[in-house]
């Protein structure tokens, strides 16, 4: 007995540029509903050794946004934080002598920002604020060292002893940093180089300090952001210069011994040679 066969269903042909519809924009299923940024870096190791004069990495990526409202990208790259001692000159009976130290312990060895246009103009101040974007709004700890006070009645106030000389050394720490090239606020730093497709520079001096940096690209529309993609850089000692610093920081006290005992071999041996012309 012979069955009749269904006739064979017809080939599913994916639509392409050349069969599309004039004005119709094609999106991928992943983007038709969802605005949101992706980036990534060219290289996400930079190795310093002693020929190291600074690096300068791009930062790519890709805005998908479904609807007609226009984005604006931010980002920031943030360095691992390290301490920063600062003293002020102080004048005193005519003569200059150095303050009481200041250790700022929260502060970031490496912090920059690029935007497609000026921060203030992507997002009000309270945004920038919240989200810790911008120089301005960068989250440096106050000293620890701090007294107790009675204000308003209440007992046992805790202050820092820079009291509202605060946002003068926290200005210092920020201008110190931006003229060793470690802070950087670059208001055009993003360039779209295509419809959605956008680069940035990340540009790392010559004193970059080592460790783990880690990088927010925010995706802003009317003011609020919609959209983040977070990404890690490594910047790490190879070589020599490596095994000295791991020595220096794992055996304080065998790395102090060994210096002297080499500076006065060195001490040693150079009165040496001048004696014997």
């Amino acid at each position: 007995m012979f069955q009749a066969l269904p006739p064979e269903p017809a080939p599913v042909v994916a639509p392409s540029p050349l069969n599309t519809a004039p004005g119709v924009i094609e999106r991928s299923v992943a983007t038709e509903g969802e605005v949101r940024v992706a980036a990534a870096l060219t290289d996400a190791q930079v190795k310093v050794d002693s020929s190291f004069r600074g690096a300068s990495i791009v930062l790519y990526g890709a805005v998908f946004n479904p609807t007609d409202r226009p984005a604006d990208v931010v980002v920031v790259v943030r360095g691992p934080d390290a301490p920063v001692r600062l003293v002020k000159k102080t004048r005193n009976m005519g003569v200059w002598l150095n303050s009481r130290p200041v250790l700022f312990e929260g502060a970031p060895g490496f912090y920059m920002t690029a935007s497609t246009r000026p921060l203030s103009d992507v997002a009000d101040f309270g945004q920038l604020r919240r989200l810790g974007v911008g120089v301005d709004h960068l989250r440096i700890d106050a000293p620890q060292e701090s007294r107790t006070v009675t204000r308003y009645g209440v007992r046992d106030v805790v202050v820092s002893r820079l009291g509202e000389n605060y946002l003068d050394w926290r200005r210092a720490v920020i201008r110190l940093k931006e003229a060793a090239a470690l802070y950087n606020t670059d208001p055009d730093g993003v360039q779209f180089v295509d419809k959605g497709l956008f680069r940035a520079e990340v540009e790392l001096p010559t004193v970059a300090p080592t460790g783990k940096y880690y990088a927010e690209v925010w995706l802003f529309q009317e003011g609020a952001p919609v959209s983040v993609s977070n990404l890690t850089l490594t910047v790490e000692k190879v070589g020599l210069e490596r095994d000295i610093y791991e020595f220096a920081h794992r055996r304080p006290w065998s790395y102090g011994v060994l210096c002297v005992i080499l500076a006065a071999l060195t001490g040693y041996a150079a009165s040496r040679v001048f004696r014997s012309r």
